[in-house]
This record gives C-alpha cells, sequence and structure tokens, in this order.
C-alpha cells in the first residue's frame, strides 16, 4: 500500500466498482467492489493506494466516507427469494440494495423515502427505514415526486417563507411608492416595451423597449424583474432560494425558486402593470456597435407580451402590432449573432422533445420543439445584457484600482484528452476535425457542425462534442467563456429562477453605489457559487430524468410497432437507437439479430455481419420495432426490421 492518504468524489459504476479523479494521476484511480468499505456513488472519500503492478492501472481503497452524497434515499419496496422487504434504489448508481426490516406487506410496489439506520458491515446490505411513502410506483405523481425528492427538491415552501412572501405582497403598493420616489430610479414607462415568451410561461424575468434616437441610433432597453428590491439578503425568502439555486422545469411543472406570488405575480414583468426593473440600456448604431450603455434600476410598463410565435407571425406576415420595433430588433440581433459567431461562439441548439400530457398526466404525443428566430432574438439581446454588465464591472473596477468582484459565468477550455477522442470518434464517421495535441479552434468546432448539419448523425456528433467540453460553472474567479466567445460574463437576466442571477444584482447595484464588497463577502459569494453550479446540475439531472421516464411511459402501449430510429452507441452486446420523433433511446441486442451474427468493430463505431459483411454503424439510420418499454427499468427494447 502507498502510505499517502487521498481524498476526493467517488463515482461508482456497473456492478459496484468505483472511480476517483486525483490530480496527481492521469488515469481515475480504480476501487474494487470489496474495498469501497462504506463508500456511495458522490460521497468525498479518504482513499490509499495499492501498489502499482507493471502495465496495469493504479488501484486503491477507501479508508473513510468524509462527507455523504446521500441523506436518503428514493427507490421501489421489493421483495427478494426469501420473501424479505428490500428498497431498489432509482438511482441505479447506488449499488447497495438496503433491507427494510420494519416495512408492512403493503409497502410492497410502493415508491418510497427512506433512510439507512444501520450499516457496520460494508460486505452485506444496510439496514434502512421508510420515513415516507410517495405512492403506487409507476402513478404519475409518484414518479414525478420521486424524481423531485431524488435531487433534493421540494415543491412546497415552509410557513416561514410563505408568511414572508404573502407580507411583502401585501405591502406591494407602500414598496412601490416608495421604490418610485427613488432618485437612483430611472422612469421608463412611456417608452414601447414588450416581453417575448414560450405560450406557456407564467413567469416574465425579462422584457425589451426600444425607441429611436434623434441621432438615428436605437435605445434598447434590456429590462429585468428587480427581485433583489423585494427579496432581501439574509430573509426566509432569501435563504430558500439559495438552497434550491434554480426553478426546475419537468415535463408537467415548474418547481420555483420563490413562491410563486413573487416568481408569476409581483416580480413578474406583466403587460399592462407597472413593475419595477434592473435595467441595461444600450444606445446601438444601426450596425449593432455599442454607443453608451447606462445601468440602473428602472420602472417599465410592458405594453405587450407577446409568444414566440405570436411575434414571429408578425414578422412574417410584414404586419401587426409593433412591426416597426420588432423589426429593428431583428435587425439588430441578427447583427449581434453574426459577430458572435465570428468571433467564435460555437452553435450548440440542440432539439428539444416536448410531450403533450392528459389529463391524469399520460403522455399522448411527443414532438420536437420548434426554435423560432425570435426566441434567437430573445437570447441574443440576453447574452448581450449578459456579457456587458460583466465588461462594465470589470472596467469600472479597474479603473478604480481594485478587484473585479462580481459573480462570473464562466467555461473553461476543453480537455486536450477528450478532444482527442471527439477527433478519433468523428473521424472515424468520416468527418474532417483538425485539432492540435487536443487544442481545439472554437472556429473549427463550428466547422464541424456545420460539415454535419440536416446529416442523420447531427445529433449524435453534437452531443459527444458537448460532452468534450468543460461544464459552464458559476465563480467570483474569471476565466472567460469558450462556449460564447466572450472575455467577461455573467447571469443577470433571471432572477426569478436563478440564484446567481439575483446575486449579480445585489452586487452591481454596491458597484453603482461606490459600496467595496469585502474579501470576507467575497468568499461566501464563492462558496454560495459553487453550491448554485452543484444545484444546476441536480435541477438538470431531474429535468432529463422526468423526459425519460415519460419516453418509455410514451412507447409503452406501442409495442409491435414499427418506427425510424438512428444508431447513438455501438457495444458488444447491443446498439442504441433513438427513435426519431419522442428522441425515446432504446437498445437492439444483437442477440435479437438472426439474419447474421454481429461482432462489434469497437475503433470503427459499427457492428459488422460475419457472413453477409453487413454493416451498421454510429449515426445510420434504420427501421426497428419496439419490442419491450419497462416503466420500472426506464428502459426500451428494439428490434431490427429487414
Amino acid at each position: 500500500m502507498d502510505s499517502k492518504r487521498y481524498q476526493g468524489i467517488i463515482k461508482v459504476r456497473g456492478k459496484g466498482i468505483g472511480f476517483v479523479a486525483l490530480e496527481d494521476f492521469l488515469e481515475d484511480i480504480v476501487i474494487e467492489n470489496t474495498d469501497l468499505n462504506f463508500a456511495l456513488d458522490g460521497d468525498v472519500v479518504e482513499i490509499e493506494l495499492r501498489t502499482p503492478r507493471e502495465g496495469e492501472r493504479r488501484t486503491g481503497k477507501v479508508l473513510q466516507v468524509l462527507e455523504p452524497a446521500h441523506k436518503e434515499f428514493v427507490g421501489t419496496v421489493k421483495k427478494d427469494d426469501e420473501d424479505k422487504l428490500y428498497l431498489q434504489p432509482d438511482n441505479y448508481r447506488v449499488h447497495v440494495r438496503p433491507v427494510l426490516p420494519e416495512a408492512k406487506p403493503a409497502a410492497l410496489g410502493m415508491k418510497v423515502v427512506a433512510i439507512i439506520t444501520k450499516w457496520t458491515d460494508p460486505l452485506k446490505e444496510p439496514r434502512a427505514r421508510i420515513i415516507e411513502t410517495l405512492g403506487k410506483a409507476g402513478d404519475h405523481e409518484t414518479e414525478m415526486q420521486a424524481i423531485i425528492r431524488s435531487g433534493g427538491f421540494s415543491e412546497n415552501f415552509d410557513e416561514h417563507v410563505s408568511k414572508e412572501a404573502k407580507e411583502i405582497y401585501e405591502r406591494r403598493d407602500e414598496i412601490f411608492t416608495k421604490a418610485v420616489s427613488d432618485q437612483k430610479r430611472k422612469d421608463m414607462r412611456a417608452v414601447t416595451t414588450f416581453t417575448i415568451d414560450p405560450k406557456d410561461a407564467k413567469d416574465f424575468d425579462d422584457a425589451l423597449s426600444i425607441q429611436t434616437l434623434k441621432n438615428g441610433n436605437f435605445e434598447v432597453g434590456v429590462h429585468i424583474a428587480d427581485v433583489s428590491h423585494y427579496v432581501k439578503e439574509g430573509s426566509h425568502i432569501d435563504m430558500e432560494a439559495r438552497d434550491r439555486a434554480t426553478s426546475i422545469y419537468l415535463v408537467d411543472r415548474v418547481i420555483p425558486m420563490l413562491p410563486e406570488i413573487l416568481s408569476n405575480d409581483l416580480c413578474s414583468l406583466r403587460p399592462n402593470e407597472d413593475r419595477l426593473a434592473f435595467s441595461a440600456i444600450f444606445e446601438i448604431s444601426p450596425d449593432a456597435k455599442i454607443q453608451n450603455a447606462w445601468y440602473g434600476q428602472t420602472i417599465i410598463h410592458s405594453d405587450k407580451r407577446f409568444t414566440y410565435e405570436e411575434a414571429q407571425k408578425v414578422l412574417d406576415n410584414d404586419s401587426g402590432k409593433y412591426l416597426e420595433e420588432l423589426g429593428v430588433m431583428m435587425q439588430l440581433s441578427r447583427i449581434l449573432r453574426k459577430k458572435r459567431y465570428g468571433d467564435g461562439a460555437i452553435a450548440f441548439e440542440q432539439p428539444e422533445v416536448k410531450f403533450e400530457l392528459d389529463e391524469k398526466g399520460v403522455p399522448i404525443r411527443a414532438y420536437t420543439k420548434e426554435r423560432t428566430e425570435t426566441m434567437m432574438m430573445i437570447e441574443d439581446f440576453m447574452l448581450l445584457a449578459n456579457r456587458e454588465v460583466a465588461t462594465y464591472i470589470h472596467k469600472l473596477c479597474k479603473d478604480k484600482g481594485r478587484d473585479a468582484a462580481f459573480i462570473y459565468r464562466v467555461h473553461d477550455v476543453p480537455n486536450p484528452e477528450k478532444i482527442e477522442e471527439l477527433s478519433l470518434f468523428v473521424n472515424a464517421l468520416g468527418y474532417d476535425f483538425k485539432t492540435h495535441k487536443g487544442i481545439v479552434r472554437a472556429t473549427d468546432i463550428n466547422k464541424l457542425l456545420r460539415q454535419i448539419k440536416g446529416k442523420p448523425e447531427e445529433n449524435l456528433i453534437k452531443v459527444a462534442t458537448i460532452r468534450s467540453m468543460a461544464k459552464a460553472i458559476y465563480t467570483t474567479k474569471n476565466i472567460g467563456h469558450y462556449g460564447l466567445a466572450f472575455k467577461y460574463y455573467t447571469h443577470f437576466t433571471s432572477p426569478i429562477r436563478r440564484y446567481p442571477d439575483l446575486m449579480a444584482h445585489r452586487m452591481l447595484r454596491r458597484h453603482l453605489d461606490g459600496s467595496p464588497i469585502s474579501g470576507k463577502e467575497m468568499t461566501k459569494y464563492e462558496k454560495l457559487s459553487i453550491q448554485s453550479s452543484d444545484r444546476e446540475m441536480e435541477a438538470v439531472k431531474a429535468e432529463r430524468d422526468s423526459i425519460k421516464y415519460k419516453q418509455v411511459e410514451y412507447m409503452r402501449d406501442k409495442i409491435g410497432q414499427t418506427f425510424t430510429g438512428v444508431i447513438t452507441g455501438v457495444t458488444d452486446w447491443g446498439v442504441y437507437v433513438e427513435e426519431k420523433d419522442s428522441k425515446a433511446e432504446g437498445m437492439i441486442r444483437l442477440s435479437s439479430i438472426k439474419s447474421d451474427y454481429f461482432e462489434h468493430m469497437a475503433s470503427k463505431y459499427q457492428i459488422k455481419g460475419q457472413r453477409t459483411g453487413k454493416v451498421y454503424r454510429l449515426g445510420d439510420e434504420l427501421k426497428i420495432k419496439l419490442v419491450r418499454a419497462d416503466l420500472e427499468e426506464r428502459q426500451i427494447d428494439y428490434e431490427l426490421i429487414g
């Protein structure tokens, strides 16, 4: 054994094999099942390394768990061969199956929340106790609640938070009157202003205003809900928002970061109502160059609430309310977008699957969300505001000779090893992709994305490219944003649904007021940034889990039907195929293909028939038949047709 001890986060995969990434080692340290001790996936552990054998990977042993990742476990109650009840965790990366000695027979088949009560031998299953029953496994509401609880989220707010929100709402006129009298707050109510959002949006974070100036330039206002005026730092609502860090968008509901009385009403920039905003107001020339900018709190009045489709229709038909204003904004946004891509921003837009649900929450239609140009237009102005606010803070602090105390949204350059893997993968599919020892220019990534546009393997290569990138995170230490090709970037535009944006508003106000932010405060903000990044990943996982569940549920009554699919993965035991409309991924097992014996050719990402020489490779389009859709396992099996 190597007597030196190391700390890291353990990832448990497959049949209980652990992997710990350490800075001093190129490859993850392998922890065999018998050396896991009491560690579970995601735990922070202390490990010791075994003496390496020549040519083999480094292995180690868990000495102790320093920070457990799991307080409670969500899963289904099942029965073993001896009729004893145990918990099958929903999180398949939890490799233990806790026994439930106190559970009653009625618990069988129920989805529950349990805690471990006793675990004295790591080679035996722990004992656990049910603390809450969510409902019958397989029921829509039960499964959605299980996804919510698995991520550590809650739909409900505690009484302190609800009471505080109600008190703020009851004092809304008094709060608004006081805000209007503030000399620093600019009155923008006379300027044409509107919101453009999804059809089903209930919280309106952002509005745009526009007017033509006498010099021929345009004044464009990006107005963001002034949540910081209502939610004070350290209040019950603020502490709850910190813990949640984000709103979560499941297939059938939104779990808001703030109580709905604030998120959907008081803070929301609703049409035909005076609202408090925090604004970035730009003087922009007709060629979309920024001449001047002003940042501060405002009062606005949204004249209209457009859906993306309604605004697009006005532009497409060249007639309708605010046609001129929408037309100018679209012209400016196209120039901004072109410049952004010219500077090296990566065009990563991916198809988003949506479901139409019946009154019981059962999916009756799956479709891909259409991406309108008005959607891109709003994105362009939000990106502009986020970039310019961050750039302004940096310049302001530099001019005053102090650190740029702010919260940034950063995206690191890609890991060279991952880029080399991506290069091999893409080249094997027949595409040209230049890298230099794992270093890649954003322009070369965009060139690749242009090559694959409209091809069956487009989405597949996009996903592989995204996976090779670093993850965007929140931090107080700026390193720029690789994916957007921005030197300075923050999240300023969604404080109703993202806590970092609320922090950015508070910090911006401090800078505008000339109030210095101390090192001690920055330590707190960095900690909150890390927490927000972690919660964002949990929220994304919950959203994906809800989509995966609905995809399997949607396919469940279509056994025997035929579909068109695209090969998304190739393994020794089968190929993964994604159905075109629902994007539901399933497997064609090699053993189910009776026409030939197929072998896996890993380096070429394909399978090849020994007798016929027939080849199926990544990105190929196939005719498939659905043979199994297991809701409990969330797995789909297809068979190849022809």
